[in-house]
């Protein structure tokens, strides 16, 4: 769980994303992205299917150039 956070932390700093509008793109609080990255929480089943969907899509459409 840890290192799937790590990657979404590697996804919004390299896309220049905001905590806040990630959480937008997650339909989760501001609050509730912080706390992962601060490790104060970790994403349920539907958010890891949420992040684990984003993430994807992401790298998809980057044509694979992570």
């Amino acid at each position: 769980m840890k290192n799937k956070i790590k990657i979404l932390e590697i996804y919004r700093l390299e896309n220049r994303i905001s905590q806040e509008k990630l959480a937008k793109e997650l339909n989760v609080a501001f609050c509730t992205v912080n706390r992962w990255f601060n490790n104060r929480n970790i994403p349920n089943k539907i958010h890891n299917y949420h992040i684990e969907k984003l993430l994807k899509i992401k790298f998809k459409n980057s044509g694979g150039q992570k």
